[in-house]
């Protein structure tokens, strides 16, 4: 493999594993501050018992974060030099943005977050995990930013260096698919933490059945479930509907369409042979593409021989990486639906199969996530810069012999620091949510008055 293939695999791999961790914290820092509302507002020690728990997971999932982010950052010098020559007008500042403004609200905060439960009022640990949460939100609105920009990019100028200068700046962040794709990733996010907090739970109330904790975010999860998991599918079908408009060799791809037409079938499997330029073993259900395509039996669609050969992606990747992900997303739709008849029927918390159903699915969030930035990904190809900036321009003249090396290293270190996090985590998991008695003082340093949000009252309790 040449030098190109090998960063596109290296990048491939390292986003790819870093993209994981921001799921997780944006989700868990929702979740834990909404716990830590909770607790503010009603006492209840079962919500500071989860706030605790899931509190140590997201410290877990943000170390993981900072430091495969560390690594995307300077592998765009080394590998994609052309790449940062050419856009670094326009996405450095972003990323600046994004590190200086929101990743400092993090980490300011998320000590705070951690240890100050005890230390501070319990107004303050709530102020601070909303600035936490809100950092997390404010990180994956400018990242996104970048990333669409790069699909529908606007709002720039090209020299005849080839380099992009900003004459916009709304321009470049609020590109035609920037809402879309902003929407798609929280949803992801907050869906795929939904199932996980599901799943945890559903262990621990294997083991125990009456732990008040583990029934009370179990209850939680699948109220949010129920509610993301459809959200997610009108989003994600809004999203396409962006796609058609402004990425149809995309969108060619997730379908397998070769033939551009009106009622165009929905493909259910098949194999796209991109030399034949057709589809082998094509199981298809005639003019259903058409219909959720473009909201109409006889809407039109492109087909990819209206793209050149050269402008289009790899279809087998992309075409089954949207598979993986719609059919993922209409699983946990099931599992949810399933959830909220048994709920129904009084027997949410006594089924024991349904239990051991939401532990089995728990993990495919992430799945579907990698699906999906893999279709986000692979699908804009050949282009870095959807249309301006095609990949093998934007490439470094490194050997491949050295990319190559470092792809290796890289994924040992992943898949090391993949183990030890699962070990940390799963020791946690498995010792479960301790409930403490709640003391009229809380135990710790005192905080001063300056940081006590608590109405009418001296105490920090």
């Amino acid at each position: 493999m040449d030098a190109l293939i090998l960063s596109r695999l290296q990048f491939a791999a390292t986003i790819g594993f870093h993209i994981l961790w921001p799921t997780f914290s944006i989700g868990t820092a929702c979740f834990v501050a909404f716990l830590s509302f909770r607790w503010w507002r009603t006492g209840n020690p079962v919500f500071r018992d989860l706030m605790r728990f899931w509190s140590r997971l997201f410290g877990l999932s943000f170390a993981m974060g900072v430091v495969t982010g560390l690594v995307l950052s300077y592998e765009m010098g080394t590998n994609w030099s052309g790449f940062s020559d050419a856009t670094g007008r326009v996405l450095g500042p972003l990323f600046a943005y994004e590190v200086l403004v929101a990743f400092f609200l993090e980490a300011g905060f998320i000590g705070i977050v951690l240890f100050g439960e005890g230390r501070v009022s319990r107004g303050a640990h709530v102020v601070a995990c909303c600035i936490v949460a809100f950092g997390t939100l404010l990180s994956a609105a400018l990242v996104l930013a970048a990333n669409s920009w790069m699909q529908t990019p606007g709002g720039v100028s090209i020299d005849a260096a080839g380099r992009f200068h900003v004459t916009d700046w709304l321009g470049v962040i609020l590109t035609p698919s920037y809402p879309y794709r902003v929407l798609h990733m929280l949803g992801a996010s907050f869906l795929t933490v939904s199932f996980l907090v599901a799943g945890v739970s559903a262990i621990q109330l294997l083991r125990e059945p009456g732990q008040p904790a583990a029934r009370k975010a179990f209850s939680l999860a699948m109220w949010a479930a129920l509610i993301l998991a459809p959200t997610q599918i009108v989003l994600g079908d809004m999203h396409g509907l962006n796609t058609r408009q402004y990425q149809p060799a995309k969108l060619a791809a997730m379908e397998g369409l070769w033939e551009s037409g009106r009622g165009v079938p929905a493909t259910l499997f098949a194999w796209p042979d991109m030399a034949q330029e057709r589809n082998r073993f094509a199981v298809e259900i005639p003019r259903l593409g058409s219909l959720y395509l473009t909201h109409s039996w006889d809407g039109e669609v492109q087909g990819l021989r209206a793209v050149p050969r050269e402008d289009r992606p790899n279809v087998p990747v992309v075409f089954f990486a949207f598979r993986i992900m719609a059919g993922v997303g209409m699983l946990l739709l099931a599992v949810a639906i399933i959830g909220a008849l048994l709920r129904l029927r009084g027997r949410l918390f006594t089924s024991r199969r349904f239990q051991w159903l939401t532990m089995a699915v728990s993990p495919l969030g992430f799945v579907a996530v990698i699906a999906g930035w893999t279709v986000t990904e692979a699908g804009r190809q050949p282009w870095v810069v959807y249309g301006m900036l095609r990949t093998a321009d934007a490439v470094s003249p490194v050997p491949a012999a050295a990319v190559a090396t470092s792809l290796l290293l890289f994924l040992l270190l992943y898949a090391t620091l993949l183990l030890v996090f699962i070990g940390f985590a799963t020791r946690l998991i498995l010792r479960g949510v301790t409930p403490q008695a709640v003391s009229a003082r809380p135990v710790g340093i005192p905080a001063p008055r300056a940081i006590d949000f608590d109405r009418g009252s001296k105490s920090h309790g």
